[in-house]
């Protein structure tokens, strides 16, 4: 018999504000200030915050890797450099290997996800980190690595 309802789980605007809460904080202990973005599963903004110093492109950039976080259900910065541009045209820009996303998953549940912008691509990931770990339970991709053009801050096919 075929399944018409699933189960899901919602990332409530309170959860959201204490994730925006927890990445401030992080952004703020190591002096990196940041925008920060919270999503729900769909990629719906939820709450944001542009901390003071922080750059101005990065409030775009910060939602598009939440987004991409959310709608993905993995960590940005994950994909091979080579398929970036593609993969970004192929989404009409919603889409992006930037690191600092990461998704929010609870018990196997996507329930949204939470990203930094305007310091380095580990400092926006730690400070995502920071924000997703004010949910209990929530997946901290401990193990990822990133494999994007931004891991070395060049172009691909640098000799170096």
């Amino acid at each position: 018999m075929p399944r018409f309802v699933n189960d899901t789980r919602i990332l409530a605007l309170a959860g959201a504000q204490a994730v925006l809460r927890a990445a401030i904080s992080e952004a703020e202990r190591i002096g990196a200030p940041m925008c920060v973005s919270v999503v729900d599963a769909g990629g719906n903004l939820l709450a944001f915050a542009r901390m003071d110093g922080s750059k101005a492109l990065s409030v775009i950039s910060s939602r598009t890797k939440a987004e991409t976080a959310a709608l993905s259900g993995e960590p940005t910065g994950g994909a091979n450099a080579d398929v970036e541009l593609q993969i970004s045209l192929a989404s009409a820009g919603r889409w992006t290997n930037l690191i600092g996303g990461l998704p929010i998953i609870i018990e196997g549940h996507l329930i949204g996800a939470v990203a930094a912008g305007s310091g380095t691509g580990p400092q926006d990931l730690a400070v995502a980190r920071a924000g997703a770990a004010a949910i209990e339970g929530a997946e901290m991709f401990e193990g990822f690595v990133f494999r994007g053009a931004e891991d070395t801050g060049f172009a691909r096919n640098d000799p170096r």
